[in-house]
């Protein structure tokens, strides 16, 4: 979807061309849901501590489980034009690929006038830095990324599933 609106004028800008965060007061309330998705690869002893729960610093992904939500919930707080949004829920899980791979995927709902993308995107890309932070000790070289929009639904520019 384009960033203008119907009336072909940028929607993040004013009329001086100085960034402003979107009116959506003329929007309709619809129940709308995101889902995201970061990887973070790791050396296979790394992972294993991970699973194990052998990390010095405790429960890794307890705390990353956290990080998430929280993330999710002060998105506008990190990302200058988000609004704040009141969210119904916010769930993330964690997998991997048995190797060296771990998976963080969010799904977060809210009822409301703009879309959750953000808070979906923030609430992995928390996560993912939390496991970070509480596994350098033993790798500094991990890496995180990709880190993308899997779906989304509800709002005027409808659903969107991604191809990747």
């Amino acid at each position: 979807m384009s960033s203008e609106s119907r009336e072909g004028k940028w929607t993040h800008f004013n009329e001086q061309g100085r960034a402003n965060m979107v009116d959506i007061s003329g929007k309709q309330v619809t129940v709308r849901t995101a889902a995201a998705v970061s990887t973070i690869t790791m050396h296979p002893d790394t992972l294993r501590a991970i699973k194990e729960g052998k990390v010095g610093k405790g429960d890794v992904l307890a705390v990353a489980q956290i990080a998430g939500i929280q993330g999710a919930k002060r998105t506008s707080d990190w990302i200058p034009m988000c609004h704040p949004l009141p969210l119904t829920g916010v769930n993330l899980i964690f997998t991997d690929n048995g190797h060296n791979e771990l998976y963080v995927e969010a799904t977060v709902k809210t009822e409301g006038k703009t879309g959750v993308e953000m808070e979906a995107l923030t609430a992995v890309s928390a996560a993912a830095l939390t496991v970070y932070d509480m596994c350098k000790a033993l790798q500094k070289d991990m890496v995180i990324g990709p880190t993308l929009l899997r779906s989304k639904t509800g709002g005027k520019s409808g659903d969107y599933l991604s191809e990747l």
